[in-house]
């Protein structure tokens, strides 16, 4: 089975964020189901908004939640599709976070 590496919000950053926020998962990729593509990034847009969304609280935008991959845009590639408008080799922009193959993603 395909395997999928990805950084997760482990702890609430206080103060300045450490690489002790943060933890590196590898975890299986499901099949893709019909109308859902899979996408190798390639580019992650890092923006400081990120750090609010590492605090809990009221904000302007969600917060992050633990355990789960890190928000953030991207550009990569599609690498599998059961989608009919989408085509492996396809270049695609999203919202997949910080990971190197976005999960099986239903395209609209």
């Amino acid at each position: 089975m395909a395997t999928n590496r990805r950084i997760v919000l482990a702890s609430r950053p206080a103060g300045a964020v450490t690489l002790d926020n943060f933890r590196l998962e590898t975890v299986p990729l499901p099949a893709l189901e019909e109308g859902q593509l899979l996408v190798r990034n390639r580019w992650l847009s890092l923006d400081p908004y990120m750090r609010g969304r590492m605090n809990e609280g009221r904000s302007y935008a969600e917060a992050q939640a633990l355990n789960e991959t890190m928000v953030g845009g991207t550009a990569g590639e599609v690498v599998q599709s059961r989608h009919p408008g989408f085509a492996a080799g396809d270049r695609v922009v999203g919202y997949l976070g910080w990971q190197s193959t976005g999960s099986p993603t239903v395209a609209s």
